[in-house]
């Protein structure tokens, strides 16, 4: 049996929010504006979400469970640009992390509803919404953050890399410290997670399912299932979107080119 919460509930819940803006407006963080729009945000979004699922729930067709994804991923292909310090020019700044995230997150997905969970049908809204948007959301963090490493540090290591080059190397073995280094930096948050899974932390969705009602065993199949997914997902979509940005970032007479990052000058 689910305890509901009524609206009031939620507003004394708020009050605490409230009191930390106002020990930041007081303190002089200077993080109160953005604390009070993130909490709007997250009313008006998760509402708007509830409501969109409501609808999609009752209208559990292939079709509507597509276009919700194809959102979802493009969402998080326009979130994954914009948490880069320095991003590809043009189409790239967006493509890469996009279509990295739709070949690994799409096919973890794909592969947990159709062969190990087996829902009825396949793209039961219940099973694959939740199931895509924590593998997608966890491997968005992923292909940002390794990104992010590759092109910040091909910057900072600009003449490092030149000066293998004129040694003879190839491109991808130029390169390749940052690319190991870019890697890891993706895959240290899941890591990170399941390490302290069940010691430190409860995740997300076993706490739910068991306020749910879910006996804890089940809830405890479910996470580990959902944390091996997002590790697969996070690792091979990180590879991924770090490999083709590398591949970049050279011409195809293996030059760096930092001016196809945006926000730098033209390469000399």
């Amino acid at each position: 049996m689910v305890i509901s919460l009524s609206v009031l509930d939620l507003s004394l819940a708020s009050i605490l929010v409230l009191i930390l803006a106002g020990i930041s407006w007081r303190m002089h963080f200077g993080i109160e504006k953005r604390l009070l729009i993130a909490s709007l945000r997250t009313v008006i979004q998760l509402t708007l979400i509830g409501l969109v699922l409501k609808i999609l729930f009752d209208n559990a067709t292939l079709l509507w469970i597509t276009l919700m994804a194809t959102f979802m991923l493009l969402l998080a292909g326009r979130e994954v640009m914009a948490r880069q310090e320095l991003r590809f020019a043009g189409w790239w700044g967006f493509g890469v992390g996009t279509l990295s995230m739709f070949l690994s997150s799409f096919v973890v997905t794909l592969l947990a509803l159709v062969i190990l969970i087996q829902p009825e049908p396949w793209f039961l809204p219940q099973y694959a919404i939740p199931l895509l948007g924590m593998v997608l959301g966890n491997t968005m963090s992923g292909i940002a953050l390794g990104l992010d490493r590759l092109t910040t540090s091909a910057r900072q290591q600009r003449q490092i890399i030149e000066a293998r080059l004129m040694l003879g190397l190839p491109a991808a073995k130029a390169i390749e410290p940052i690319v190991q280094d870019s890697i890891r930096v993706g895959l240290v948050p899941i890591i990170n997670a399941m390490a302290a899974a069940g010691v430190i932390t409860l995740p997300g969705m076993m706490t739910g399912q068991i306020l749910a009602g879910i006996p804890p065993m089940e809830a405890v199949k479910y996470q580990i299932l959902i944390m091996f997914l997002i590790a697969s997902g996070t690792g091979f979509g990180t590879l991924l979107a770090v490999w083709l940005g590398s591949r970049r970032l050279f011409d195809e007479r293996e030059r760096l080119r930092l001016d196809r990052l945006h926000g730098l000058s033209p390469h000399p």
